[in-house]
């Protein structure tokens, strides 16, 4: 029988061989993998490094234009709010205007009126009548003018502050 602990030289040798061999191997893959490795890491390096300094440059410049539009709308906010306070003093000044209007046509037709009745007791002034009645009329298509150039007025100041309730559906107050 062979005892287990007896060793042959020549299959020790032969052993120690296929290590050697073996190990060189497994060196030379183990080099190969790293010179591989490396050659793609360096691939990547410069496919990553300029990717990524792109995307930073891309992401100040986006951050730049962002910051400029709310810089500007900001003064087109500013802007609207001073002319819609200006619109607003003169839109205050032309109602005033109009209702002083409308109390003197009042007066002038309370004035008339009584014009009318003095002129039917006063019999010798009828043949001036007739001039006055014209003048009525003139008055009349006077007042129909102002009228009509009021609701003109009115109806261009309308189109004027449409723009202005477009950008108010914009502001936040």
């Amino acid at each position: 029988m062979i005892d287990k602990n007896d060793h042959n030289p020549q299959n020790d040798q032969s052993e120690e061989g296929v290590d050697e061999n073996s190990n060189r191997d497994k060196q030379d893959s183990m080099d190969r993998l790293s010179m591989a490795f490396e050659t793609s890491a360096r691939r990547w390096e410069l496919i990553v490094y300029p990717s990524l300094f792109a995307f930073i440059l891309l992401a100040a410049y986006g951050f730049y234009l962002i910051f400029s539009l709310a810089k500007d709308v900001h003064f087109l906010a500013l802007s609207v709010d001073s002319n819609m306070n200006v619109m607003s003093s003169n839109l205050m000044t032309m109602t005033d205007s109009v209702g002083q209007l409308s109390a003197n046509v009042r007066t002038m037709s309370v004035s008339v009126e009584s014009m009318a009745n003095d002129v039917r007791t006063l019999e010798p002034m009828l043949t001036s009548m007739d001039s006055m009645e014209a003048s009525m009329k003139t008055m009349t298509h006077a007042t129909y003018g102002i009228q009509r150039d009021m609701q003109s007025m009115n109806h261009n100041i309308h189109d004027a502050s449409r723009p202005m309730t477009y950008w108010n559906s914009f502001m936040p107050w």
